[in-house]
């Protein structure tokens, strides 16, 4: 089993920056993926930005270029560093750890972005 815990989520106005982080309660070293999800009301849950054991990353169109996603093995954790945060990034920000064909999921941060 894998616990999250994420934090740093927050208000913030348009244009600005976040950082978010995620600790896993074991080793990330042996975690086939990690990374962060998000949910806006009223919208399905949608994949933000994931990076695998060997440190391939994936993010969607829509924070490419904005977003960067990290792991530190040593301190079993994963950070999304969010900048030029536009409105329609507010919405409920998920860890997400994918280890032996099974996904956890941390409780959320929210992040609201002000225009």
């Amino acid at each position: 089993q894998v616990q999250l815990v994420e934090s740093g989520g927050g208000l913030v106005q348009a244009g600005g920056s976040l950082r978010l982080s995620c600790a896993a309660s074991r080793s990330i070293f042996s975690i086939d993926a990690m990374g962060w999800y998000r949910q806006a009301p009223g919208k399905q849950r949608e994949l933000v930005a994931d990076i695998t054991s060997d440190g391939t990353t994936t993010y969607a169109d829509s924070v490419k270029g904005r977003f960067t996603i990290s792991r530190d093995n040593a301190k079993n954790t994963v950070s999304l560093q969010m900048s030029t945060l536009k409105p329609e990034d507010t919405a409920v920000y998920y860890c997400n750890a994918h280890y032996w064909g099974l996904r956890y999921w941390g409780q959320g941060t929210q992040v609201t972005v002000s225009s």
